[in-house]
């Protein structure tokens, strides 16, 4: 560990601006020995106090390296709330008049050991604790996943989340915390995954608009006894079990603020505005937690029943469409560009939202003839597949609906309803859809989510659970986020394939993830070595210039969603936790 922590600041000066909080996350590794691993938490703390934060964070797992021999040697070194962990953290709240998070196993009364967030006050006293809910890989051989909702923290700065490491890499347990209100979620990391910092930690601020705050751990995650044996099964160089580092402050644009080395013990100093996380509105005023609709997502709540359908095809070519023409122009064009791409073996084409209304509608109000173009684009697609299998998906008007249209060479054979009100529709939006529905194709499952839909990670989730293996996004990108993070974050978290068209904007364009085999970390079909990243697929960003990509997607890779040993990404979510995603906020 070094010897001289960095320390990285962010900050309005000596101390916060009116409003603002100063927040110190820890980043450094710990051993086996207990006691060494309590002096090193005090040493950071007193560090960190130096910078006069409100709040102070560590890493997950601080009282032992997250490797255990068994549940008796975990037991035997794990926190107690009446032990020298509890006192002397508590005693450096009390002697720095701070808040401070630490995170441990925590051995309970009832023979329980969990990994704990507990959340200290300025008077040293426990305000709140949460266990973490998704438990991975070996922490399921010794430790108990938590079994209560997470409680949020009050706070003199707003109502507080806490969750740790692998409940980040699905969306369940952060968004659970966001939609009861939450401004700022702090993420104890205890993660050699370079992809927690690239896609996990910033996307679940952005989805949510909240603030993240992330404190990762660095030196090895395995102690020295199993870590070569454990590099060998894994098939990489020991040096990938080491911490990631990268510790992080994002902001609720899903912008990251501030970020500490990949190496090395630092204090990452930011300070930030609370009230920021209180703004849920997208670009067109859409608010994302209003827009909710809870009662359509029931089936996550409900008992993990498997994967039920076999595998898809091993490979098929999709391709995106963005056009030059607008308004009814571009129907012509487009037409010509889908003869184009079943040339070039593609069997699925998606075009952008409303690809022939002036500008996706911006403006927000349909032009009298909007069902007979919506006609005419049906007709010139279905031209334009004559002969052939494959499949066009695009949005239209339907009614008072905006819907998804899978049209084929016979017509239209599929159509999934817009499932959430936005703002910019809303003049002629009133019919919503209240379920995803699946075409069956020869080369595997296909769902569509309309436009906006693709930010609720509720939905998404949805077409995980009716075994979709590839999903069409017909989108009008509004924020950047949407395809720096949050689409490869639907496809990574659910183990679906995405192609997404968008007309090219200023926040972004079209964008595909292909599934690949480079998934499982101890997978023996990968075809690369396990270079640390849990579940981030590559993604093709498409320019944003007219014309067509053909790009090959997996759907036989959505039924493999184990992400390491007994861990799955889609089965794993912690359902019986989860009334708060299907209720109603008041």
């Amino acid at each position: 560990m070094s010897e001289t922590p960095v320390i990285v600041r962010h900050t309005d000066g000596d101390r916060p601006a009116a409003g603002h909080v100063r927040i110190a996350a820890c980043q450094y590794g710990v051993t086996t020995e207990v006691e060494d691993n309590l002096a090193t938490a005090l040493r950071m703390i007193d560090l960190a106090a130096a910078e006069q934060p409100d709040v102070i964070m560590t890493p997950e797992f601080v009282n032992h390296v997250s490797w255990y021999d068994n549940r008796d040697q975990a037991w035997e070194r794990a926190i107690t709330l009446d032990g020298p962990w509890i006192e002397q953290i508590g005693a450096k709240a009390r002697e720095h008049n701070v808040w401070i998070l630490i995170n441990g196993i925590v051995r309970r009364d009832n023979g329980r050991l969990t990994g704990t967030n507990i959340m200290f006050n300025p008077q040293g006293e426990i305000a709140g604790q949460s266990s973490k809910q998704v438990l991975m890989g070996s922490e399921r051989l010794h430790f108990d996943a938590g079994n209560e909702i997470t409680p949020l923290v009050d706070t003199p700065f707003g109502r507080t989340g806490m969750y740790s490491c692998m409940d980040g890499v699905i969306a369940e347990t952060p968004r659970s915390l966001a939609v009861r209100g939450a401004r700022v979620l702090l993420n104890t990391l205890n993660s050699f995954a370079p992809d927690e910092a690239s896609l996990h930690v910033p996307v679940r601020a952005a989805e949510n608009k909240v603030w993240v705050i992330s404190a990762n751990k660095v030196d090895y995650l395995v102690n020295e006894g199993p870590r070569n044996a454990v590099a060998e099964a894994l098939k990489c160089p020991v040096e990938t079990l080491l911490g990631a580092g990268e510790s992080m402050v994002v902001d609720p644009s899903g912008t990251v603020v501030a970020q500490a080395p990949r190496r090395g013990e630092a204090v990452l100093v930011v300070d930030i505005d609370p009230s920021l996380g209180d703004d849920k509105r997208r670009p067109d005023g859409t608010d994302v937690m209003a827009a909710r609709r809870p009662d359509v997502y029931a089936p996550i709540a409900n008992s993990p029943v498997g994967r039920q359908a076999g595998a898809g095809a091993e490979e098929l070519l999709s391709a995106v469409v963005q056009p030059a023409a607008d308004g009814a122009a571009a129907i012509a064009e487009a037409a010509t560009a889908v003869a184009d791409a079943v040339t070039k073996g593609a069997q699925l084409i998606v075009l952008p939202e409303l690809f022939c209304f002036a500008d996706g509608l911006l403006g927000g109000v349909l032009s009298a003839d909007a069902a007979a173009r919506a006609d005419a684009a049906i007709e010139a697609l279905t031209g334009a597949l004559a002969g052939s299998d494959a499949v066009v998906v695009t949005s239209l008007p339907r009614g008072n609906a905006h819907a998804g249209v899978v049209i084929a060479a016979e017509g239209v054979i599929g159509e999934q309803k817009q499932i959430h009100a936005i703002a910019r529709h809303s003049a002629w939006v009133s019919d919503l859809g209240d379920d995803i529905a699946i075409v069956e194709r020869s080369w595997g499952r296909l769902a569509v989510l309309v436009g906006d839909d693709s930010i609720f990670p509720e939905a998404f989730r949805l077409t995980a659970l009716r075994d979709a293996d590839v999903v069409a996004v017909p989108l009008d990108v509004q924020e950047k986020w949407e395809v720096t993070t949050g689409l490869k974050e639907r496809a990574a978290e659910n183990r679906v394939n995405i192609v997404a068209a968008s007309r090219p904007r200023t926040a972004g364009a079209s964008y595909v993830v292909p599934l690949t085999s480079d998934f499982g970390m101890w997978r023996s079909e990968r075809a690369k070595t396990f270079d640390g990243v849990i579940s981030c697929p590559d993604a093709v960003e498409i320019a944003p210039t007219p014309g067509t990509t053909v790009v090959a997607v997996h759907p036989a890779e959505a039924i493999n969603r184990i992400v390491t040993r007994e861990t799955d990404l889609v089965d794993g979510r912690p359902w019986a936790l989860l009334e708060p995603l299907v209720t109603a906020q008041a």
